[in-house]
């Protein structure tokens, strides 16, 4: 009769492998992975840490799992590594696990690093953030549109850096950055005057990205960021810009 490793440790060996062949290329989006009762010979353990680590992979957004027989039965991968790191930080952030100020700062790092990238790469790819940002000169934008579209607009930026930590760590704080900007608009003096400067620079972060000027890209992002969150009367970041 197979022995089983303690719970703790024999669930990790079934997580660690399965995430070695994700990062590995040998699973991606759209394969089935083996039955438990394979995975649990193979890795030598019982099915039921099978099963816990399949729990912990569909919470943080990688599998999808269905019971029964048939083609639609098992655990299917939906998502790379970096899907479930947005995952769990969605999962944080529903949570209220990081402060707004925190957030705000980690954004301003991770912003100011992919213009700056942006710029250094010349021909980069920004299709989708000139299509979003000509999306936002449309008349009659409510608020809640116009902000739905700076969100695309500063994902599609991150997208485009090519680094894809830093595109999930931004699609994981999305939510919490969206509800403080949101909430910002309320204490504004006057939402179509912030409106048209943050259409304006929004494009000229992309004309600096163009012409190849990382550090005008990373003030501009900076400033762009900061001075919203300033007008919005937001809590003041835990350490000094």
């Amino acid at each position: 009769m197979m022995t089983e490793n303690p719970p703790a440790r024999a669930w990790r060996v079934v997580l660690e492998k399965i995430e070695a062949d994700l990062l590995g290329g040998a699973l991606g989006p759209g394969d089935r992975l083996p039955p438990e009762r394979e995975l649990a010979s193979t890795l030598g353990v019982g099915r039921s840490s099978v099963r816990e680590a399949l729990r912990v992979l569909e919470v943080m957004g990688l599998i999808r799992t269905a019971t029964g027989s048939g083609p639609s039965a098992g655990a299917i991968v939906t998502a790379t590594p970096h899907g479930g790191l947005a995952q769990l930080l969605r999962l944080q952030v529903a949570a209220q696990g990081f402060t707004i100020p925190d957030v705000y700062e980690t954004r301003l790092l991770l912003e100011e690093w992919a213009v700056g990238h942006l710029a250094g790469q010349p021909g980069a790819d920004l299709a989708e953030a000139r299509a979003t940002l000509a999306a936002m000169d449309a008349e009659d934008l409510s608020a809640d549109d116009f902000l739905a579209l700076d969100a695309q607009f500063h994902l599609r930026l991150a997208d485009a850096a090519g680094n894809v930590v830093v595109a999930a760590t931004m699609a994981g704080l999305r939510p919490m950055i969206d509800g403080y900007v949101r909430a910002g608009v309320e204490r504004l003096p006057d939402w179509s005057v912030t409106a048209d400067r943050l259409r304006q620079e929004h494009r000229d972060v992309l004309n600096a990205i163009d012409s190849g000027d990382a550090d005008r890209a990373r003030r501009i992002v900076r400033a762009h960021i900061s001075d919203y969150y300033a007008d919005a009367g937001l809590p003041a970041p835990s350490s000094a810009d």
